[in-house]
C-alpha cells in the first residue's frame, strides 16, 4: 500500500525495483552521490565509517575512513558530524552471521570518534547513525546507546538483535546504563536517542533468567519505532520487553512483544505510546508510576493482565500510576484488562479514562488485584464507549465530582477518525524505493557545515525534486539567510536529526517577523513527509518563525502531511549563539536581544492540515554543549494553530516560550494527546509578555495582572478540540524553587474562553494554583485535585 500510494506521489519517477546490493530504506539513503550502481566503493564519503565483515578487510585506507566493497553482503555503518579518525581497524566488524558475537563491534561503531558515552553529560556535537542491514547479531552484553545516537536497521529486512543463551547486564540495547557512579546520564535530560526497524530476540536465554530487550530510561526527543521483542512463553519466564524506570519521554510506536512476564514495565513522568501489541504475555504492560501516560492503539492478545497499574498515594508518598488515558484497544482471551494495586476507596487515587474498548473474553474489565471488580466483563464481546476513574467537572462548576464508571461519550471530529478510530501513521520508512530515487543535498551542493550560506542550494534542491525524489539531508548544519520554501509534495528525510538553522537581520526583528522554513505555499494541497529533521535558530533571532506549515492534506489521505521524530529546538548548543558564555542564567548584562531565539516555534495556518507525531518545541533551559549549565533565552510562543483541522499532534511537547505553549485560536478539529509543557523559569520577572510585544495579526492572548506566568494551553474561539492526556508543569519562579513547598508556582496555566468547545481528559499540572480557566476565571483548583506528585482532572467538558 505504501509503495503504491508513493508512486502516485512522486510523479517524476517510478517505482524501481530494489537491487539486493543497495542498502536498504532509507537509512543509507545519502549513497544517491550519483555514484555507479550498483555501488561499488564508498570511499569517497568524508567522515564515513563502514564497518564490513571481517572477510573484506580492506577498507582502512584512510585514517578518518573506513572503506568498505558495498558488495559485502552485512556491514554496520556509523555517520557521525565529526569523525576525528580511527585509530586503528581490528575489532571494529560485525558479521550479522547469527553465530559471531558482534557485541565489540557495535559497540565500537557507536563509541567512535570519541562521542559522548559514560562521563559524558550531554553533546549536540557527535551525533550518529549507526545502520544495521539485514542479518542476525549476536549479543552477550548490553548495546549501550550514546548521547545524540540512532540505531537504524533495514526497514525493509530488519535485522535481529540475538541475545546469547550466556548475556549478562540490564538489557540487549541500554539507553543509560547503570555505572559505577550511577546511571551515564541524568534520566530527565537524557535526549536524542531513537531505535527502530529491529527484531529483539532473547528467547535463547534461559526462562528463569532476567532477560530485557530495551532498557530505555529516556527524557524528550527519543523514539522507538517499528520493534518487535521476541521472549520467553515459558510458564513463570522472568523476560520483558522494555524496562523503564525513571525519565520524562517522549513517544514510541508499531511496537510488539511476544511472551515474556512483561511486555513492557514502565515507569516515568509522562509518555505517548501509540500502536502497540503485545501477545501471550502474563502481563501485556506494568505500570509503576507516572504523571500522565496516553496509550492509542492498543491491542492485547492471550495475556493474563492487559495494565497492572500500582497505586500510590494522594500525598505522592509512594508514588503510583496518577494518570492513565486509554483509546482505540482491543483485548481479546485476557481475564483482566486493567488491574490496579488498591481500591481508590471511592477518591481520586488514580486518574483512568477508556474510550473505545473492544472486548473478545475478557472477565474482569476493571479491577483491584485481589479484589473485587470494578467492571465485570464477559465471555462474549463487550464494547466500552468512554469510562472514568477520577474527578470530572463541567463547565463553569468547580466543584468535583468523583465517577468511577461510564461517562459520556468522548467527543471527535470525524474528520480526526479512520474506521471509527484516532488516525495512526507511522514514520516513513521507504524501503520499497531504490537509491536512484533519492537525492542527497550535499550532492546537490549545500555544504551543511553551519558556516555556509545553504539558502540557495537548498531552494534549488527543493525546486528540482520536491515531488520527484526523496530529499535526503545528510547529517550536518544547513545555514538558511531566508526563507526556505518548500513545496507541498515533498518527502524529506534527515540523518541524526540534521540541523536548518535560520541565520541573519531578516530573523533578527520581532516587530517584522519572518518565516525560516516554510512547509507548502498557502492554500496548497499534497504530501508533505517529514522526518528526523531538527530547525533552529542563531541568534539574535527574535523575529523568527522558524516553521510555517500551510500544506494541506489531500482529499481522502489523511496524516499525508506532517512530521515524525522532528525537533524544534532553540539555543543551548554550540553554534546558536545562546550558550553559558552569552545567556548564564545570572549574567546580569547579557542582552535580550541578543539571548532572543524565536518569535514563534510553529505556526500552522488556516488551511492547513497536520500530523505532528514526536514533536518537541524546546526553547533550552541549559547548555546542552556546557555540562547542562543553566542559561536565560527567549522565544515569544511555542505551537500556534489556527487550522481548521484536522490536527494530530501525538506524543507532542512544548517549553519555555513566555507567551504561551501551545495556542489554538479560531481552529477546529484537534486531537492531542499527550502534551506536555514546562514554564519559563525566569517568570514571573517579568511577566508575560515580556520582553515580546503582543501581537494582534497571530492572536496573541492577553495578559493581565492576574496571569504572570505562560499559559500551557491557551484555547479561545475554536471548537472540536480533544485533548486525551496532558502534562502541565510549573516548578520556579525565578529560578528558585520554594513555591513547590505551597504548590503556587504559577496561578493559572489553561485557559479555555467561553466560546470555545473543547473536552479535556486526563490532565495532569503542577505547582499551579488553577489547572483549568474557562471564560478568564479558575475553575479547576489543584487543591481539589491531589493526585501524587501532580495534581490531575480526570475530565472537564463544556456541558
Amino acid at each position: 500500500m505504501l509503495r503504491n500510494v508513493l508512486s502516485q506521489r512522486l510523479s517524476c519517477v517510478n517505482p524501481e525495483p530494489r537491487s539486493s546490493l543497495c542498502w536498504s530504506g532509507y537509512a543509507r539513503a545519502s549513497s544517491a552521490r550519483r555514484l555507479p550502481s550498483p555501488i561499488t566503493h564508498l570511499g569517497e564519503w568524508p567522515g564515513l565509517a563502514v564497518l564490513t565483515p571481517a572477510r573484506r578487510r580492506h577498507g582502512c585506507a584512510r585514517r578518518s575512513l573506513l572503506a568498505a566493497d558495498h558488495r559485502a553482503s552485512r556491514h554496520v555503518g556509523i555517520r557521525p558530524q565529526r569523525l576525528s579518525g580511527i585509530p586503528q581497524c581490528e575489532g571494529l566488524w560485525a558479521t550479522g552471521d547469527g553465530v559471531t558475537d558482534d557485541t565489540a563491534a557495535i559497540n565500537a561503531a557507536i563509541s567512535a570518534g570519541g562521542r559522548c558515552g559514560e562521563g559524558c553529560a550531554s553533546s549536540s556535537t557527535t551525533p550518529a547513525t549507526v545502520f544495521f542491514p539485514q542479518g542476525t547479531y549476536v549479543i552477550s552484553n548490553p548495546i549501550v546507546l550514546f548521547y545524540y545516537t540512532e540505531l537504524v536497521g533495514d526497514a525493509k529486512n530488519p535485522p535481529t538483535l540475538l541475545a546469547s543463551p550466556t548475556f549478562t547486564g540490564l538489557a540487549v540495547v541500554d539507553a543509560d546504563p547503570y555505572g559505577a557512579n550511577g546511571n551515564f546520564w541524568i534520566s530527565d535530560d537524557n535526549f536524542y536517542k531513537s531505535v527502530r526497524n529491529f527484531v529483539i530476540d532473547v528467547t535463547a536465554v534461559p526462562a528463569a533468567s532476567s532477560a530485557t530487550g530495551i532498557h530505555w530510561q529516556v527524557s524528550q526527543a527519543t523514539s522507538l519505532y517499528n520493534i518487535v521483542v521476541n521472549m520467553s512463553t515459558e510458564n513463570g519466564n522472568n523476560h520483558q520487553g522494555i524496562f523503564m524506570e525513571d525519565g520524562s519521554g517522549g513517544f514510541m510506536g508499531d511496537l510488539v512483544f511476544n511472551g515474556g512476564k512483561f511486555g513492557i514495565w514502565v515507569g516515568n513522568q509522562q509518555f505517548t505510546v501509540r500502536n502497540i501489541t503485545v501477545n501471550n504475555a502474563d502481563t501485556a504492560i506494568f505500570g509503576l508510576w507516572n504523571w500522565g501516560w496516553t496509550f492509542q492503539g492498543v491491542a492485547i492478545n492471550d495475556c493474563q493482565v492487559g495494565f497492572n497499574l500500582t497505586t500510590g498515594s494522594p500525598s505522592g508518598s509512594p508514588q503510583g500510576v496518577e494518570a492513565e488515558a486509554i483509546i482505540d484497544a482491543t483485548v481479546k482471551n485476557t481475564p483482566v484488562f486493567i488491574s490496579s494495586s488498591a481500591s481508590t476507596n471511592g477518591s481520586l487515587d488514580g486518574s483512568l479514562v477508556l474510550n473505545n474498548i473492544q472486548l473478545s473474553n475478557v472477565s474482569t474489565v476493571v479491577g483491584v488485584l485481589g479484589g473485587d471488580a470494578v467492571v465485570n466483563g464477559t465471555a462474549g464481546k463487550m464494547t466500552i464507549d468512554s469510562w472514568a476513574q477520577g474527578n470530572v467537572f463541567t463547565g463553569t462548576n468547580g466543584a468535583a465530582r468523583f465517577v468511577q464508571g461510564e461517562i459520556a461519550s468522548i467527543p471527535k471530529a470525524r474528520s480526526l477518525l479512520s474506521n471509527g478510530k484516532i488516525v495512526s501513521k507511522g514514520r516513513p520508512t521507504y524501503a520499497d524505493y531504490a537509491v536512484s530515487q533519492i537525492v542527497s543535498v550535499k550532492s546537490e551542493g549545500a555544504k551543511g557545515d553551519g558556516q555556509t550560506d545553504d539558502t540557495a542550494a537548498l531552494q534549488a534542491v527543493f525546486d528540482k525534486f520536491a515531488g520527484c525524489k526523496i530529499i535526503y539531508f545528510d547529517q550536518g548544519t544547513y545555514i538558511v539567510s531566508s526563507t526556505l520554501k518548500i513545496p507541498a509534495g515533498v518527502h524529506i528525510v534527515g540523518e541524526a536529526w540534521s540541523n536548518v538553522m535560520g541565520s541573519g537581520s531578516a530573523f533578527a526583528d520581532q516587530d517584522r517577523p519572518n518565516v525560516v522554513v516554510q512547509v507548502g505555499a498557502p492554500g496548497s494541497s499534497g504530501v508533505a513527509e517529514i522526518s528526523g529533521m531538527l530547525f533552529t535558530t542563531r541568534a539574535p533571532a527574535g523575529g523568527a518563525i522558524v516553521v510555517e506549515w500551510n500544506v494541506r492534506d489531500p482529499a481522502n489521505q489523511p496524516a499525508a502531511a506532517g512530521t515524525w521524530d522532528t525537533l524544534i529546538r532553540l539555543g543551548g548548543t554550540a553554534g546558536t549563539n545562546v550558550q553559558t558564555t552569552q545567556c548564564a542564567w545570572n549574567l546580569t548584562d547579557a542582552s535580550v536581544d541578543a539571548c532572543s531565539v524565536a518569535f514563534m516555534g510553529i505556526h500552522i495556518t488556516p488551511r492547513a492540515s497536520a500530523y505532528l507525531e514526536g514533536l518537541w518545541v524546546w526553547l533550552a533551559d541549559h547548555d546542552v554543549d556546557g555540562a547542562g549549565a543553566q542559561i536565560t533565552a527567549y522565544s515569544g510562543r511555542g505551537i500556534f494553530s489556527e487550522s481548521q483541522g484536522p490536527v494530530w499532534m501525538i506524543g507532542t511537547a512544548s517549553e519555555h516560550h513566555v507567551l504561551y505553549q501551545y495556542h489554538l485560536a479560531d481552529a477546529a478539529d484537534h486531537y492531542i494527546g499527550l502534551a506536555q509543557t514546562e514554564t519559563p523559569y525566569f517568570q514571573p520577572a517579568p511577566p508575560p509578555p515580556a520582553p515580546f510585544v503582543p501581537s494582534k495579526a497571530y492572536k496573541d492572548p492577553v495578559f493581565d495582572g492576574n496571569v504572570t506566568s505562560a499559559w500551557a494551553l491557551h484555547v479561545q474561539s475554536s471548537r472540536d478540540v480533544l485533548v486525551f492526556g496532558a502534562g502541565f508543569y510549573s516548578f520556579f519562579q525565578n529560578y528558585t524553587t520554594t513555591c513547590e513547598t505551597t504548590f503556587d508556582c504559577q496561578q493559572q496555566i489553561v485557559s479555555v474562553d467561553a466560546a470555545s468547545s473543547a473536552s479535556l481528559y486526563s490532565v495532569s499540572t503542577v505547582e499551579s494554583v488553577s489547572q483549568l480557566s474557562v471564560g478568564g476565571r479558575p475553575v479547576v483548583l489543584a487543591g481539589a485535585n491531589p493526585n501524587g506528585f501532580a495534581q490531575t482532572f480526570t475530565a472537564w467538558t463544556r456541558h
